[in-house]
């Protein structure tokens, strides 16, 4: 496998040659660095709010089983253009490429090479993604669960973007977010620990060591399975990143997959929120939408779609519990 420079050298040099040669890429990423936004501060949280209209295959997708046995997956070789291309990752297991329908202004799409459902139940998983945030340490990668904005569930994959373009990943690293009583259990290399930031409840892993923050990760998907009383993955989003010898895997466990103000026309937000709005971008397909929606609403839909403070607790709860058995 390249070192770490080897793999970044490979993927900007991917992107610019995309860009250059692929004209729906050049189109759409022109698009994005072109495209309106505006600012609401929601307490001491910065939330941007971006006016892409190319965004709105994405989410008014419809995610039911009929509907997605009936489509092609876009993410299988198969079905893609001929113009994209793909770098080979974790020996082969995994493909890099473009995303041609962008938020950001560099964003990729890793997905497995076999078509497999989008789930981290295989402790594998965490591990891929947080030694793909070492060998890009430039990029933020995020996760959306299968019922919390991924718009291809039936094909695992993780997306990345620029570091800087979440508010949110800035926010969390001030160590002022994590006195003591805020943190669960901790080691001399780093830390699990619990927050709330503007309506969104969130679990932060800090570690040097990957093997040490996946362990953390997988007693947190136990304890959520726990409280919520479901037996399959828990619906979730994940921001992952690494700054320095430090990772970060932020996990932000959700209740709703759409608002209930979803869908378009007077009244309606055709919004459905991912990893990207958990960490303070919002994509908005309708210019409606960029232009009315104000810090109110951005609190009350955080509220309506991440976790109450009871189960909040009650997570917490799972978890030290869990801890207490162990020792």
């Amino acid at each position: 496998m390249p070192d770490n420079l080897s793999i970044a050298r490979l993927v900007e040099e991917l992107e610019q040659r995309q860009r250059r040669e692929w004209p729906l890429v050049r189109s759409n990423y022109d698009a994005v660095d072109n495209a309106m936004v505006r600012d609401l501060w929601l307490g001491e949280s910065l939330v941007v709010l971006q006016y892409n209209p190319q965004r709105r295959a994405s989410a008014s997708a419809s995610l039911d089983a009929a509907s997605l046995a009936a489509r092609p997956c876009f993410l299988c070789r198969d079905h893609q253009p001929v113009e994209q291309e793909a770098l080979e990752w974790g020996g082969g297991e995994f493909k890099i490429q473009v995303n041609p329908y962008p938020i950001f202004s560099r964003h990729l799409t890793i997905s497995l090479t076999e078509h497999s459902p989008q789930s981290m139940a295989n402790p594998h998983r965490v591990v891929d993604m947080l030694s793909l945030a070492r060998d890009l340490p430039d990029y933020v990668l995020f996760y959306n669960g299968p019922l919390c904005g991924a718009s291809a569930p039936h094909h695992f994959h993780f997306q990345a973007a620029l570091k800087g373009v979440m508010p949110l990943c800035r926010e969390v690293m001030n160590p002022a977010v994590w006195p003591d009583e805020n943190q669960l259990e901790g080691t001399d290399d780093g830390f699990i620990g619990f927050s709330k930031r503007e309506g969104r409840f969130l679990f932060m892993i800090k570690s040097t060591q990957p093997v040490q923050a996946a362990l953390y990760f997988a007693r947190l998907q136990v304890a959520m399975m726990q409280a919520t009383g479901v037996a399959a993955e828990p619906m979730q989003n994940l921001l992952c990143w690494a700054e320095g010898d430090d990772l970060y895997l932020v996990v932000f466990p959700r209740r709703k997959h759409r608002p209930d103000c979803y869908g378009t026309g007077p009244g309606k937000l055709l919004v459905s929120p991912g990893s990207t709005e958990m960490g303070g971008l919002w994509a908005l397909a309708e210019r409606k939408d960029f232009d009315t929606i104000t810090a109110d609403v951005l609190r009350h839909l955080y509220d309506e779609i991440c976790i109450d403070n009871h189960m909040a607790v009650r997570i917490i709860e799972c978890f030290q519990q869990e801890s207490f058995q162990k020792k």
